[in-house]
């Protein structure tokens, strides 16, 4: 199992995720997206699991400022997402192909 977990520190759910792997011993890599991202190829794993619109984080500023509300076309709202990793939801935790948006240790468990 390699887990990855994409959150940032100050992040809740990204601590109770971390929390999760760590009281099962279960080994984990910590993953700063707004200082690393994801690449092109992680990024589209993790969308076909989950849905672009799972991974869209609409109550950050930078949702507003990029007029993403106002945005229809997906292939757009993928790209501005793409460069944009601010408005990602987090903790994105990765174990392969398969993904999760957010706390959910519901779906964790089944991969143990």
């Amino acid at each position: 199992m390699n887990i990855q977990i994409y959150g940032v520190e100050k992040c809740f759910d990204t601590k109770k995720a971390e929390r999760y792997f760590k009281e099962r011993n279960i080994k984990y890599q910590l993953i700063d997206p707004l200082k690393y991202g994801l690449s092109k190829r992680e990024f589209e794993s993790v969308k076909a699991s989950v849905g672009l619109n799972s991974l869209i984080n609409s109550e950050v500023k930078a949702y507003a400022a990029l007029n993403l509300d106002r945005i229809r076309a997906a292939s757009l709202r993928e790209e501005i997402l793409f460069k944009n990793p601010v408005l990602y939801r987090s903790p994105i935790v990765r174990n392969g192909k398969l993904a999760t948006v957010g706390y959910q240790p519901e779906v964790w468990k089944d991969w143990v």
